[in-house]
């Protein structure tokens, strides 16, 4: 079983199902699809997460095929000390004749010698860890036990079976937020919920002190030693639309969800920061001093390509949960047809924000039906197709532009300073089409 582009069938009988909107917010049905669907697992997650978090080692239980997946989408050096690995479980870790904890806390112990300031250990789940029902769970507890007051232990799934891959994340997330230290404090503080670039924390982490937000966390933050608290006066503001589970969690936990759209380009990132000013009273007037010269900064930026993505015509197939609120992006903000707006799954209470902002006309599938989606795309024949890299080289392979959605999670497009490579991504593959033609 491959982790990597694996192809599975949730109903071999494809079927389309229409819901309304619950939202309220925008006469738009939501069509439910099943059937077989195109996914990187959530071992990708690791990528960004490892950047992320400084103090945390990340150690795949699974195959090679895991191991070859995330040191391909790493594209890590073979001098480099990336804060990840696999071990690699071997056909007698399958047959059941070797004794996988004794391997794990052999490897463990390895990492900890030779890398002796890390803090979080996770143990992360893949396909073949969980098939074979590996209990990922007691190693921690067990390590934790070996290692208490020195190493942190936890584990989350990133399997590719029944998740995208953004939801390695999620996973990893939720299961971080039963140790976040609990607040009784009267004072609001705001939680940032979602891995951020360094670069656009420090932009968001400026604007909020502009506005007079001083009591402010990130979640996940660089250094897991230094978790932010969390309480019934805790406001939670989403910077990633895939942590549907984490914002549950962190709920049960006494907080609040401010809605919001999410901050893609100048207009997201301006009703973002809106939503947080708003809970927190800051007056229109200073709102607007504070974000009038970025955000007009972030318009001329994004003006730069208008020309290339005006009345282009747009299929956005589900992959990584970014697709609804790339679709307003380009819709509000690049003036562009929308075509199909695919998502893994809707989840209306983190995404009913967005939906206000697009068009009534606009089809929403959630699921996939794999082959029926690339009847439509065929059909359709759209300007660009933002779909997963293994969809991409065959469509490419028809004279069909596409992006891979993956792009979007390796480059930092939140924040007003990255509204402008938000949308040369989507002017890149026009460009290089153009180029070819002459």
């Amino acid at each position: 079983m491959t982790s990597c582009n694996s192809v599975f069938s949730e109903d071999m009988q494809p079927a389309v199902q229409s819901r309304s909107n619950e939202a309220g917010l925008a006469d738009i049905p939501v069509r439910h699809e099943r059937g077989q669907r195109a996914v990187f697992c959530g071992l990708t997650s690791i990528i960004w997460l490892h950047r992320k978090i400084q103090d945390a080692f990340f150690l795949v239980v699974g195959s090679r095929t895991c191991a070859h997946l995330i040191q391909s989408a790493a594209g890590v050096m073979i001098f480099a000390e990336p804060r990840f690995a696999t071990a690699v479980l071997q056909d007698k870790d399958l047959a059941g004749i070797a004794d996988c904890n004794d391997e794990i806390d052999r490897i463990v112990a390895q990492v900890l010698e030779r890398r002796p300031n890390i803090k979080t250990f996770f143990l992360v789940s893949s396909c073949p860890s969980e098939v074979i029902k590996l209990d990922l769970a007691n190693s921690v507890q067990r390590l934790a036990r070996n290692y208490a007051g020195k190493v942190r232990f936890a584990e989350y799934s990133g399997s590719g079976i029944e998740s995208t891959f953004t939801q390695g994340e999620d996973n990893c997330l939720k299961g971080l937020v039963p140790e976040l230290p609990s607040t009784n404090t009267d004072e609001k503080n705001l939680l940032v919920v979602g891995t951020l670039a360094d670069v656009v924390e420090d932009q968001f982490a400026r604007l909020f002190t502009q506005l007079g937000i001083t009591s402010y966390s990130f979640f996940p933050s660089r250094q897991l030693s230094e978790m932010p608290a969390v309480g019934a006066n805790t406001r939670i503001l989403l910077a990633q639309p895939y942590l549907g589970e984490t914002v549950r969690a962190l709920l049960a936990r006494g907080a609040q969800l401010i809605a919001a759209p999410f901050p893609l380009g100048a207009e997201g990132t301006l009703e973002w920061l809106r939503a947080a000013a708003t809970e927190w009273g800051v007056a229109d007037s200073h709102f607007a001093g504070v974000t009038e010269v970025p955000y007009a900064r972030a318009k001329r930026a994004i003006h730069h390509y208008e020309n290339k993505l005006q009345d282009k015509r747009v299929s956005l197939l589900p992959d990584s949960q970014l697709e609804i609120p790339l679709a307003r992006f380009l819709y509000r903000e690049c003036g562009v047809q929308l075509l199909e707006i695919g998502v893994p799954f809707y989840d209306q209470q983190v995404l009913s924000a967005e939906m206000k902002y697009l068009p009534a006309n606009a089809v929403i599938t959630e699921g996939q039906s794999l082959d029926d989606q690339l009847d439509r795309v065929r059909h359709d024949k759209p300007d660009l197709t933002v779909c997963g890299l293994g969809i991409a080289n065959p469509l490419e392979a028809e004279e069909l532009r596409t992006k891979w959605s993956i792009e979007f999670m390796f480059t930092p497009i939140q924040g007003f300073d990255q509204a402008g490579d938000l949308a040369e991504l989507f002017a890149r593959p026009l460009n290089r089409q153009a180029r070819l033609k002459v």
